[in-house]
């Protein structure tokens, strides 16, 4: 395994010298959990800003945390042009035909050249083709276009959806969410409004709170409907027509009216609801990264998605318990005008709770801008990872050095110091401020795994998202068998005494050339409950279930499950309604009570609450839980639980790895002491043995020979004082480098247990105790369906 992939760590590039302006072998690993205090990228165009952003989604994926990221800019899509292979067939379909002849190359010849391009630049990088099958296999890649059919859609305008309760218990963030849905339907036609002085604002927002306290989702045709008669007597302490008279909101109405109109107004009602939970995950649990590709809207309607995206977002995040480990990244590239110094659009806010308050939920948020005068203040302040990268002009260096030694303040650095770190900055080379980490660093990034085409065309997406694999879409709920047509009278038929009957209650009239019919089944009900100390379920259900009646005793295990409460049911039929015939096992008491025993016994055995669980994480499904939100929740758990067991590992090897490092520390210093003595020795022994020969030479009695003698002796013994102090520094070297190697081997064998200990589940079966179930009937049960002239039936 290369020697970035350490468990939990992003590989963003490796530290560059700006002294020498090279790059060095030291490997740039940015720890996940710190980006939960979220991150800036601060760049000017053709800094490698982009690039950058897209290494950091790609380490995400990887990892396994989903990612939405707003795009208004077209770039973020690159994400999703990435080739396991790097042949170039794989690159032609996106290479611009401008840019290959340009290069004086057709476009096959380019995109060859770009194929070769991308494998050598990934080599460079210690990258294999297999880590870019890893990206592809980790995530599931979607690019969203909301008003827009060039790529999945996004229905943004089809229901606006009553917040989740755990928002709607937070007064404020309750307060903040309908704030931002009013503000943005308002700047989507057109109306600049004050939540607090906007008549259009209070009123739109009184009518939201209205409906959703009662429990009701609403959709635009709604809404525009509930202007004209809100339902409302009073405004505060005016009343309605007042406050705001009918023909004023009349006006209100046709401008959203026109808004319903509009040609393009299908595309913002069309695809999947804008859902944060189906962003991040798709239906069995996997991990998604969203492109949100808003490039092709106007001001307006980018502002209005974005404010309801965010509000989604929020409401999203409030329903996530609390954790220390990454859970998801929220990615917004030229954030420009969404988050300014001064002004307060409707995305200001909800931006600045995002930063406030996504840390204790998981959540980082990623800002990208090329100018550091972009973002407020409060938002630099709460962001603890800055990547500055190339900026144009010294009013913009002298913006991010004040900003950050005032948000972020830096060890061992001064306001000189840094403007000489951030002038010096070149294409792809960045200043890394961590605050988890000791001190800054420069670093050149990573080749991206994406091919970074540049900015995507609707033509493009097009053609991309329909190579796109298709997600599977979850199935069909089962409605069981339908009776097929037959002949009804009119005339009731007669049950025998002893035998209970029920009325299905029609949820739909017949139009015309119909009729109402009823068809007999064998319906049975109970009020079943569930207890296991062990699993901690104490629950009740009823159950409610309706079958066919056949030639043999009654085989339950063909009966269909039906929606409805027993109280839902009549002892009285609809008039004027048709009836089917009574078939021979419904009109005889001992089939009946028969199949109530077996009921019985049916419910018992074989209708138990089935949940998911897992051994190795000590986790077990809620009895309603999806199994892929209940998957969700265990990624979750499990990176929880991988990165305490790796703070405790680090933690575990650190204190021997300090221990040696010091003890190494000495051995070098004992080592460079032993080699300048000998190095004085060998001196002192070569003048020792000249002032002998001299003194031989002109016959003067001298004592040189011996002293030459004892001082070769003693060269001698510091020679092999300096060989073991070399050997001691080797043993030390090599210890620390097994320890290290431990180490390594004990982190990715945790990340391996951990992942598969978020897979491996095991099926429970509750079962009702006999004496735990309720039989509140079993006799016959007349169901409504709708006839039409040909005789066919639906469920009415």
């Amino acid at each position: 395994m290369a020697d970035y992939e350490k468990l939990g760590a992003f590989y963003l590039g490796r530290s560059w010298d700006q002294a020498t302006q090279t790059l060095q072998n030291d490997l740039v690993l940015y720890d996940s959990p710190d980006l939960t205090t979220h991150a800036v990228i601060i760049g000017m165009t053709g800094s490698g800003k982009t690039g950058l952003g897209i290494s950091l989604l790609e380490e995400a994926a990887i990892d396994r945390v989903p990612v939405i990221a707003i795009d208004p800019k077209g770039d973020l899509g690159n994400l999703l042009l990435s080739f396991p292979d790097l042949a170039p067939a794989d690159f032609e379909p996106w290479v611009d035909a401008q840019t290959a002849s340009a290069a004086g190359q057709t476009v096959a010849e380019f995109a060859a050249a770009q194929a070769d391009l991308w494998r050598q630049g990934l080599a460079s990088w210690g990258q294999a083709p297999e880590r870019i099958a890893r990206l592809r296999a980790a995530a599931d890649f979607a690019l969203y276009t909301p008003g827009s059919s060039a790529g999945l859609p996004l229905s943004v305008l089809g229901c606006f959806h009553a917040p989740a309760p755990a928002l709607m218990a937070d007064a404020d963030l309750y307060r903040q969410h309908i704030q931002g849905v009013a503000t943005g339907l308002l700047t989507l036609v057109g109306v600049e409004a004050d939540p607090i002085t906007s008549r259009e604002h209070i009123l739109l927002s009184a009518i939201l709170d209205s409906r959703w306290q009662s429990g009701h989702d609403l959709d635009l045709p709604g809404l525009i409907t509930a202007i004209q008669s809100p339902g409302l007597t009073r405004v505060g302490v005016l009343d309605l027509d007042t406050f705001y008279p009918a023909k004023d909101r009349f006006a209100l109405a046709m401008r959203l009216n026109n808004l319903l109109a509009a040609p393009g107004f299908q595309a913002w009602t069309d695809g999947e609801p804008l859902d944060a939970g189906k962003l991040l995950f798709t239906a069995d649990g996997q991990p998604r990264v969203s492109v949100l590709s808003i490039a092709h809207l106007s001001d307006a309607e980018r502002m209005f998605f974005v404010t309801l995206l965010l509000n989604e977002i929020i409401a999203w995040m409030r329903a996530q318990p609390g954790t220390s480990s990454l859970r998801a990244i929220l990615y917004m590239d030229e954030v420009f005008g969404y988050l300014p110094p001064v002004a307060n659009p409707p995305s200001k806010i909800l931006l600045l709770t995002l930063l406030k308050q996504a840390r204790a939920f998981g959540l980082g948020v990623v800002l990208s801008t090329q100018n550091p005068v972009d973002l407020d203040y409060k938002a630099l302040s709460n962001a603890g990872t800055w990547f500055i990268g190339r900026l144009q002009t010294e009013q913009d260096r002298n913006r991010v050095r004040d900003g950050l030694l005032a948000a972020a303040p830096v060890d061992g650095l001064d306001a000189p110091g840094l403007d000489r770190m951030i002038a010096a900055l070149g294409k792809r080379t960045f200043l890394l401020h961590n605050v988890h980490e000791r001190a800054p660093v420069v670093f050149q990034t990573r080749w991206a795994m994406s091919y970074l085409r540049g900015p995507l065309t609707r033509e493009d997406i097009r053609r991309l998202v329909a190579a796109r694999p298709a997600t599977a879409a979850l199935p069909a709920p089962d409605r069981g068998a339908r009776p097929v047509a037959r002949a009804a009278s009119s005339h009731r038929p007669v049950a025998p005494p002893g035998i209970a009957v029920l009325y299905g209650d029609p949820g739909a009239l017949p139009g015309p050339d119909e009729r109402l019919v009823y068809h007999p089944r064998l319906l049975a009900a109970a009020r079943v409950a569930y207890l296991d100390k062990r699993h901690q379920i104490d629950l009740q259900r009823d159950l409610v279930v309706a079958l066919e009646p056949g030639d043999g005793p009654p085989d339950w295990r063909q009966a269909e499950k039906l929606a409805i409460d027993l109280g839902m049911l009549s002892k009285e039929a609809e008039p004027d309604a048709g009836f089917a015939d009574l078939p021979a096992q419904l009109v005889d008491p001992r089939i009946i009570k028969a199949g109530q025993t077996q009921f019985r016994t049916w419910v018992r055995t074989e209708v138990p609450v089935r949940l998911l669980r897992s051994p190795a994480l000590k986790a077990t499904s809620a009895p309603d839980e999806d199994p892929g939100e209940f998957r969700i929740r265990l990624q979750q758990l499990a990176r929880e639980a991988r990165d305490r067991a790796a703070g405790a590992l680090r933690q575990k090897y650190a204190a021997r790895a300090d221990s040696l490092q010091e003890r190494l520390r000495r051995a070098e210093q004992s080592q460079e002491r032993k080699e300048q003595q000998a190095a004085s020795a060998k001196v002192d022994t070569a003048l020792a043995l000249g002032t002998s020969v001299l003194g031989a030479l002109f016959g003067r009695k001298t004592r040189g020979v011996s002293t030459a003698v004892r001082k070769a002796g003693t060269m001698q013994r510091q020679a092999g004082d300096v060989q073991r102090a070399a050997d001691n520094v080797e043993a030390l070297r090599a210890q620390l480098a097994e320890i290290e190697a431990a180490a390594e081997a004990d982190l990715q064998s945790l990340a391996v247990n951990w992942e598969s200990a978020a897979e491996s589940l095991e099926e429970v079966a509750i079962r009702a105790k006999a004496t735990d179930i309720t039989v509140q009937f079993c006799g016959i049960g007349w169901l409504p369906y709708i006839e039409d002239a040909q005789g066919n039936l639906r469920p009415a």
